[in-house]
């Protein structure tokens, strides 16, 4: 899967996820200090799917119209360690049933919240 992750999603998560066989663009590594508006244009530009802590994408696509990317997928906790983040996302994967395109998806565990992307 594509991904971008945010500023906020730890480094050692994201190497953990390319090590996975993900294709993730970092905007911690490559464009720190970008803002929002312009991470969720990259995002929708390239197809990948968001991944992030910051809980103002669902403001900027559902009430400001802004075109979404392939998925959100809108991490609502605080992580344990760098490499929890990449774990849970490793195991969202694997959930029968769940689709990660097309939706906005709240992971705050032990739930899972989907919403269809306009």
């Amino acid at each position: 899967m594509r991904f971008l992750a945010n500023e906020n999603f730890p480094l050692e998560s994201v190497r953990q996820l390319r090590e996975a066989g993900h294709d993730v663009l970092s905007v911690g590594e490559s464009m720190p200090g970008i803002e929002d508006e312009k991470i969720l244009s990259l995002a929708a530009q390239e197809r990948r799917v968001l991944l992030t802590f910051d809980r103002d994408y669902g403001e900027l696509i559902y009430l400001r119209g802004m075109t979404p990317p392939l998925g959100v997928i809108y991490l609502r906790f605080n992580p344990l360690t760098p490499s929890h983040p990449a774990e849970v996302v490793l195991e969202l994967e694997k959930v029968s049933g769940l689709r990660l395109e097309n939706r906005y998806t709240v992971v705050e565990p032990p739930r899972i919240r989907q919403r269809p992307l306009p």
